[in-house]
């Protein structure tokens, strides 16, 4: 799936995105809207993790959908 059906599809999203991150809260899914770089600084902040990092990780849970 690419960016542009993840965020077309973002309601639908949203619940999977908090299955993987559970950290992450519902304000924080809203904020980033289905933005590939907001989603990554979101994860990034709440999981105290690099830029490299986070991007990594939504770049694994992009492929898994």
């Amino acid at each position: 799936m690419n960016w542009d059906q993840i965020e077309g599809q973002w309601q639908q999203m949203k619940g999977k995105a908090q299955e993987q991150w559970g950290e992450l809260t519902n304000d924080d899914l809203d904020v980033a809207a289905g933005k590939r770089d907001q989603l990554a600084g979101k994860v990034q902040e709440r999981y105290g993790k690099t830029k490299e990092e986070a991007e990594e990780e939504v770049d694994r849970w992009q492929r898994s959908l």
